[in-house]
């Protein structure tokens, strides 16, 4: 019998207006490190990497009996500072190869920089949802992101190298709600130094569960 929890996560994802702002995140195949990368200062914080036991949908998907622990790893990723996305890394404990020994090396490195720059993953199809208080990743988000947010999107997908495969969950903060690539607030004013005048531009991060810290920046009397 299918467990239903695994079949929440869908392979395609409706245009919401909950969704709109961070629906070109969700979508994008690219790398998130370098979009993350492209809208300011990027860091990777280590939360917890150990053995650990899969939510009830990722051992489905992976093919483990219940209860079976995996090398579990959480991050959250930064743009100047500010936590923009929790990210939840699943990998079987067998069979044993070179993602066993990189995984344990990574530390605060980027996951995803190694996937996309390693010519030997494969990637496979996106999955979305809407994760609220009943999915085990929910609170952990939430407190991680520093948000109260009753829902967060999050996508995930299964990276394949040889023999091994392992799973990756981002969940994303309200804070992103522009394109990726947009410059972030500290960019917008280096660039605006630079030039001489003050132009609106989009943002990257807005305030959680609040008004973006900053709305547009007007241009000052007589330019």
């Amino acid at each position: 019998m299918t467990d239903r929890r695994s079949t929440d996560w869908r392979a395609t994802l409706r245009r919401d207006d909950d969704n709109r702002r961070v629906q070109p995140w969700l979508r994008d195949r690219g790398s998130l490190t370098a979009r993350l990368q492209a809208c300011g200062r990027f860091s990777v914080e280590l939360l917890r990497q150990r053995l650990a036991r899969p939510t009830a949908d990722e051992a489905a998907l992976l093919g483990l009996r219940p209860g079976v622990r995996a090398r579990v790893r959480e991050v959250v990723l930064r743009v100047d500072g500010d936590p923009v996305v929790f990210a939840h890394t699943v990998l079987p404990c067998r069979p044993r190869g070179p993602l066993t020994r990189w995984l344990a090396r990574l530390g605060t490195r980027s996951l995803g920089a190694m996937l996309f720059a390693h010519p030997g993953f494969a990637r496979g199809a996106l999955h979305y949802r809407r994760l609220d208080a009943r999915h085990p990743l929910h609170s952990r988000a939430t407190a991680t992101l520093g948000c109260t947010a009753r829902t967060l999107w999050a996508r995930r997908s299964r990276f394949v190298f040889g023999c091994q495969s392992v799973l990756v969950t981002e969940v994303f903060s309200p804070r992103l709600h522009a394109a990726p690539g947009d410059p972030s607030p500290a960019q917008q004013k280096s660039r605006q130094a630079a030039s001489g005048r003050v132009q609106s531009a989009p943002l990257c991060i807005a305030a959680c569960d609040a008004q973006p810290r900053i709305a547009n920046l007007a241009a000052p009397p007589g330019a």
